[in-house]
């Protein structure tokens, strides 16, 4: 009887529900965001306010940008290894970055102006994603390999093409073109970071209205057919949006393949859940903890002695390979 009663009155432990999960990491992005724009705040301070904001703003850009493209890229792949930098965009953005400086030289990019090249950049990156995406979406089914097969041709073929010209290139226009190359949250315009979140904004909104549909999608095409979503043309609307979502995160900071990848394989769990009601705004917000995040403990902790991108690819490579050995286990 004493046993059965200590059992009884023994509190049963509720995990927390995914709105209040979201309070939780609402909480700590704010935290970051106060912590980093406060923290040693000296000197001229109107400067260091306006050059902080200015990185802050890029990197919850990237974070919703990175987030909700590759989320919406696994709901139409029913896939959490697959992300659309898997394709080879990054190295289609460096291919793009060395015609730039082979063919314009340093003095002829000045000419095109910081918002003609994010521009002409982004263009490019969507044309050739939503092509690319819509090519391999087309038929029966998608198999794993083949994709990885064609992002690693379409890479591969980028690569070797940006190598040769970079042979021929100056010593003071390859350092230009490797300052250009490389991912960084400091070098983006005013300009351009009000373009790309105005768009972004946008593109979160239409996204957002869509959520439930989007729970619906990621069960398949036949079961989205017969609950009466039109999935084709859905998935085709879709592929646009992640194309104009990856381009303009690579076109503002660099190549950053597996930040996505680890984004969403983190809200998954965290989460709790697979409605994109959640999930959506957990992938946003666990992306600005990892930038934030990661970016105070490089300057505070490790005094700039790495670079936030190479980080972020070291782990998200290894949680790609990971990921890619446990599935070819099953």
């Amino acid at each position: 009887m004493h046993a059965e009663s200590s059992v009884t009155s023994r509190p049963h432990k509720m995990p927390l529900s995914p709105g209040k999960r979201l309070c939780v990491l609402a909480f700590v992005v704010l935290a970051l965001i106060a912590f980093f724009m406060l923290i040693n705040l000296h000197g001229n301070v109107v400067y260091i306010l306006k050059h902080r904001g200015q990185v802050l703003a890029t990197m919850v850009l990237v974070a919703f940008a990175s987030g909700i493209s590759t989320l919406l890229f696994q709901t139409i792949t029913q896939n959490r290894i697959l992300t659309p930098s898997v394709m080879g965009l990054e190295s289609l953005f460096v291919l793009i970055q060395t015609v730039l400086v082979f063919f314009l030289n340093i003095a002829g990019l000045g000419m095109l102006g910081t918002i003609g090249q994010f521009a002409g950049e982004t263009a490019l990156l969507v044309i050739f994603a939503t092509l690319l995406y819509r090519w391999l979406l087309s038929g029966t089914g998608l198999d794993l390999h083949r994709v990885l097969l064609i992002g690693l041709v379409f890479g591969t073929l980028f690569r070797s093409s940006a190598g040769l010209m970079q042979r021929l290139l100056s010593p003071g226009e390859f350092a230009v073109l490797q300052s250009r190359i490389f991912a960084s949250f400091t070098r983006a315009d005013s300009q351009v970071l009000m373009i790309s979140g105005c768009i972004i904004a946008l593109i979160t909104l239409i996204v957002w209205r869509m959520r439930h549909r989007l729970d619906v999608i990621a069960l398949g095409s036949n079961m989205a057919t017969a609950l009466g979503i039109p999935y084709k043309r859905y998935v085709t609307a879709l592929l646009l949006l992640i194309s104009v979502l990856v381009a303009i995160s690579t076109a503002l900071v660099g190549p950053m393949m597996f930040l996505g990848l680890l984004i969403v394989n983190l809200a998954y769990p965290l989460m709790g859940s697979w409605r994109h009601t959640y999930l959506l705004p957990g992938c946003v917000m666990i992306g600005m903890i990892a930038l934030i995040g990661g970016q105070l403990i490089l300057e505070r902790i490790f005094d700039m002695a790495g670079t936030l991108s190479v980080v972020i690819e070291f782990i998200g490579g290894g949680l790609f390979i990971y990921l890619l050995l446990k599935r070819g286990g099953k």
